[in-house]
Parts: structure tokens; sequence; C-alpha cells
């Protein structure tokens, strides 16, 4: 699959290029994007030069597709499908660079990811599925917002640095309404 820009009214998502890499360095030392995502721990520069080297191969094969999201040419996040299987699902996976946090730029980017994943003239899948770590509440917040329905517990079925984890899984259909969720495990 070729890589695909998308563009909302104050981002870009695209590729990465080999100047992100110390920007990506830095944003995964924040404690976290080290407890709640998958990255290593300790996360060493390597780590972001093998991350931008293998996106274009990733979006080759089709199965993760990850973007990052620059507002005004800056790095601020990124955001991808994961585990596209090929029969209309995928997994919707995200970080926002500590310096980055608030203002809407995550749910403004990944309206359009989502608009892009259900789309015809994109992946036109019929499901994508939301994943976090139990207690990843910022991130629940945001998949909430974003129309997705809590569907339960996943028992230490999340791997990362830190071992294995209780997970929180929810999912949106493309015939959904994506207005906001109420979620029981969420307080507000």
């Amino acid at each position: 699959m070729e890589p695909v820009v998308l563009r909302t009214p104050r981002l870009e998502l695209s590729l990465p290029r080999e100047a992100d890499v110390d920007l990506i360095h830095a944003a995964c030392q924040d404690a976290d994007i080290q407890r709640y995502t998958p990255v290593p721990v300790p996360y060493e520069r390597e780590h972001a030069a093998a991350f931008v080297e293998r996106i274009p191969r990733d979006w080759e094969a089709g199965q993760h597709l990850t973007w990052i999201i620059r507002e005004s040419d800056r790095l601020v996040g990124t955001i991808g499908f994961y585990r596209v299987d090929g029969r209309g699902a995928g997994e919707l996976g995200y970080w926002m660079a500590p310096w980055s946090r608030g203002g809407g730029r995550l749910r403004e980017a990944a309206e359009a990811v989502i608009d892009w994943g259900f789309s015809s003239d994109g992946l036109g899948l019929v499901r994508i599925e939301w994943r976090a770590v139990v207690g990843n509440v910022a991130s629940a917040k945001l998949a909430r917002t974003l129309g997705f329905r809590y569907e339960g517990l996943l028992r230490k079925a999340l791997t990362g640095a830190h071992g294995r984890d209780d997970g929180w899984i929810a999912g949106l259909l493309a015939s959904d309404d994506r207005g906001p969720q109420r979620w029981a495990v969420l307080a507000d």
C-alpha cells in the first residue's frame, strides 16, 4: 500500500522524516508513553531511528499504517491503524508528545484517520478497535468522545515493557453514530 498524507485545518499526517528522530526520542522519554504504549524502556535514540525506517515498510505490507502528526511542520504525535486484517478491521493507536497535549489536536487527527479508515477511498473498514492499558483514562476519554463503544476488559491481554496488563477494549463500526458515548468504567 502506498502511504497517504491526510490534512486537517491545523495538521498534516504524513510519514516520518529523518529529522523527526530526535523529537520521537524526546517524546518517548515521557512516563505515560512508556507506561501506556508498547515502546521499549529505556527508549534509546536507535529505537526512534529504527521506527522511522520501519514505517514505510509497514505501509508497503499494509498491516501497520502509522502517521506522524505535525502542526506547523513540527512533530506533535503519532497515530495509526495497526493489525489491519484485510477483512475490514483494524486497531486505532496513538500518542501525543508531552509538549503538545491539550488543544484538541489528537481528536482532530483521529477524526481524519477514522474518516479515511471507513472511506471506500481509504481502507473501507467495517470495524475499528481501540485498546488501552486499564488506567489510561486520557486515551479512554478520547476514544469515548470519538464514538467508540466500550466492549469490555481483556485480562492480561496487553504486553509492554512492564509485562502483561489488563486492557480496555472498545469498538466503532462504520455504521455507528460517532457522537460521544457513556462508558461505565469512566467516572465522568
